[in-house]
């Protein structure tokens, strides 16, 4: 017979089942993954030799836990895992609000049942993903939305006095009874209301008004906090940091090959982007750059830290941006392009604060800088430092005919919206700059080459040896004296002024 076809609590007795803990539950299902050598939590990267060892020896030492991080380091994501530790059903009275064990009741209703029906009394069963209950602290989160409260309602229906416990209407946590219990951001939740958890954790029991009551409760709670909040909004009260057993501090990935598995893991990409959008790891490198750019940024407040989800949102732009151009131009396929890159930026500005220099910048001329610091840097992976070449006298500077082609006063405009022709037209304008790519990366195949031929254009223009400017359909690039006199440069103030304009001074 299996778990769940045993209706009665005779035929519990009778299996052999006995009661245990939360945090036995938790500690007996990990050790035995241990055991076997499987994945604890599936999904989660970079954590491996940090974090999710922490995290195991605090469910061992069968600990509550608080996951102190900044934003978008998966401590929801973590929490939120923990249920696959659960055993799969559970049996409750059937009936109860508080999931009551059969053979160890709580509520007053099982006790009354169990007293009344005896072997016969029902038993239900709970999927352990009933197990598992989340709250974001707000400051509007009251003591009866998380303890419970007298029901005047309750009292009149089934006319009782509100002596009488059974009025009570229990709140999250007793609700949350033999499962997980995850407050998210608890510094945010207010002092008075953090008190009321003292003795839940402590002693496992709740104190609802003026009954006498005591409900010893079998949770696992766990809490998550960012350290900004400290500072900024709220704080966690001393003797609640002190009954929190294990506090695991985690972190952004540590390199951008873990920064690019999450985010493509968790970047929706739809099967249709897929089919018509071709991409590279160039661009991927480019994305999580990005995001390594902005957490040193002088621009970008460090206390508040930069999201794992700017990434993702980044990658899911600059796709979108290149299904897009496709379906302009009626081709049934594309290949990423350094432009596609850049039209991410609205996916950059609501994702990092900035400090007061950033607010003077703007939020759009920072995410603009930041994509070309990336380029920059990255741009050195793939080709010669432009700095090196022009003090290596006796060795040719491979972009000496670019550049003398730009100073001859050509430009070339890159639209951000134009077919494949057209792109490849003014990309091949440039004299030398398919060499240098061929050269470098011989075993390309064509539409990689472009890829790289155009950025190669935007890391030049990063180490100023050409001239990048914003017009409004694009990118134009062309000598960079010439642009001191005429436009200004990438991420300048006015996007729609075009070259037959009144001069202006360059800025950088």
């Amino acid at each position: 017979m299996t778990p769940t076809n045993i209706r009665t609590l005779g035929e519990l007795k009778k299996s052999g089942y006995q009661p245990r803990s939360v945090k036995q539950e938790l500690r007996d299902n990990l050790i035995a993954k241990l055991q076997r050598k499987e994945e604890v939590f599936p999904g989660i990267y970079g954590y491996e030799e940090t974090v999710i060892p922490d995290l195991q020896r605090a469910i061992l030492s069968m600990h509550h836990i608080n996951l102190l991080g900044l934003r978008g380091q998966a401590k929801t994501r973590i929490a939120r895992l923990m249920v696959d530790l659960l055993d799969e059903y559970i049996p409750v009275v059937e009936g109860s609000e508080l999931n009551d064990d059969p053979l160890q009741p709580l509520s007053i209703y099982a006790k009354n049942l169990i007293a009344e029906k005896g072997d016969a009394t029902p038993v239900s069963w709970l999927h352990r993903s009933d197990r598992y209950t989340e709250k974001l602290a707000t400051p509007d989160v009251s003591v009866a939305d998380l303890i419970g409260d007298a029901d005047p309602i309750k009292a009149a229906t089934l006319k009782l006095p509100y002596s009488d416990e059974r009025v009570i209407h229990f709140g999250l946590i007793p609700r949350s009874h033999r499962g997980i219990f995850v407050i998210n951001e608890l510094p945010d939740l207010q002092a008075r209301i953090q008190v009321s958890l003292f003795n839940i954790l402590q002693e496992g029991d709740i104190q609802i008004r003026g009954f006498k009551v005591r409900l010893p409760l079998d949770i696992q709670f766990v809490f998550t906090a960012n350290p900004e909040d400290y500072t900024n909004r709220g704080s966690i009260v001393t003797p609640l940091k002190d009954r929190i057993d294990s506090q695991i501090i985690t972190h952004y990935p540590k390199s951008i090959e873990i920064g690019k598995r999450i985010t493509k893991q968790e970047a929706r990409i739809k099967e249709e982007q897929k089919g018509m959008v071709t991409t590279n790891e160039i661009v991927s490198d480019l994305v999580e750059q990005v995001a390594v750019e902005a957490r040193g940024s002088e621009f970008v407040d460090a206390k508040s830290g930069v999201s794992a989800r700017l990434t993702i949102a980044a990658y899911e732009s600059l796709i979108s941006a290149a299904e897009r151009r496709a379906l302009i131009n009626g081709e049934k396929k594309t290949y990423i392009r350094i432009a596609d890159f850049l039209a991410a930026v609205p996916a950059l500005t609501g994702k990092v604060e900035l400090v007061y220099e950033g607010e003077q910048e703007g939020a759009g001329i920072v995410a603009e800088k930041l994509m070309g610091k990336a380029i920059r840097t990255l741009f050195l992976n793939y080709f010669p430092d432009p700095d090196k070449q022009k003090k290596k006298k006796n060795i040719p500077n491979p972009y000496k005919e670019v550049q003398d082609w730009f100073g001859a006063g050509n430009t070339v405009d890159v639209l951000n919206d134009g077919s494949d022709k057209d792109y490849q037209k003014a990309l091949d304008q440039v004299p030398g700059l398919r060499n240098i790519v061929t050269f470098l990366h011989p075993n390309e195949d064509k539409e990689t080459t472009y890829f790289l031929m155009e950025f190669c254009l935007h890391g030049l223009a990063e180490h100023s040896l050409i001239s990048r400017n914003r017009v409004t359909a694009g990118t134009q690039f062309k000598d960079l004296l010439s642009s001191m006199f005429t436009m200004p440069s990438f991420g300048g103030d006015d996007d729609d002024e075009d070259e037959d304009e009144k001069p202006r001074g360059r800025r950088r």
